[in-house]
């Protein structure tokens, strides 16, 4: 009688559980897995063209075509990389290179100075020494930077890269851009200056300065 009993209540138990729809009892449904991703006839008919020309390659080299048509498939990587690298180079380096925004305040000589520097440079040009005047012109006016801003400069700084320092403002870069290319061209193409270039030097100079030149 109690076996029948237990028998019973385990019945009820199992058809209790068997009643709630979250478990699972019923198999699930065979899934078929996906099929092979076609590979289209003319992406196949490459490959077959590239093992003929590169497997003989590969096995001179000791690599079957598998192998070697990884080797392939990296160093073609390589190459796309390179050549946008070399496309958008110029790019990046315009952004990286890109001046900031110029101070409200920009720095530019003291007046006594620059009309000290315009004075000595003055009496070169006016013995027709326009080159030594010129670079006199360059050398103090890169001093006035160095000793007023030290951190714009380190020892091996051109006046090139001045004229390019985001620092100063457009018309500092332009004084510098003037007076380098006219160094340059005295000191290494052996071309003498005359009263053009140091006009050109002297009028830079002086908007850069603030200044206003004497007669």
């Amino acid at each position: 009688m109690a076996g029948t009993t237990a028998s019973r209540d385990a019945a009820s138990d199992w058809e209790a559980v068997r009643s709630v729809g979250d478990i699972q009892f019923a198999p699930l449904a065979r899934v078929k897995p996906p099929a092979n991703p076609q590979i289209p006839d003319w992406l196949r008919k490459l490959g077959e063209v590239l093992e003929s020309v590169f497997a003989p390659i590969g096995k001179l080299l000791g690599m079957s075509w598998p192998v070697f048509e990884k080797v392939l498939i990296a160093l073609a990587i390589v190459l796309v990389l390179f050549v946008l690298w070399r496309i958008f180079r110029p790019l990046i380096e315009t952004w990286l290179s890109r001046p900031a925004e110029a101070p409200e305040e920009s720095w530019a000589p003291a007046e006594a100075e620059a009309l000290a520097l315009l004075g000595d440079a003055d009496r070169l040009a006016a013995e027709g020494r326009f080159a030594a005047a010129v670079h006199l012109l360059l050398k103090r006016s890169v001093g006035q930077i160095r000793d007023a801003r030290p951190d714009w400069l380190h020892p091996a700084t051109t006046a090139r890269e001045i004229s390019t320092l985001p620092m100063l403002p457009p018309n500092g870069r332009e004084t510098f851009a003037t007076i380098a290319a006219r160094v340059e061209r005295s000191r290494f193409a052996l071309r003498d200056l005359d009263q053009d270039d140091w006009n050109a030097a002297r009028e830079a100079y002086a908007r850069f300065a603030k200044v206003e030149l004497r007669a």
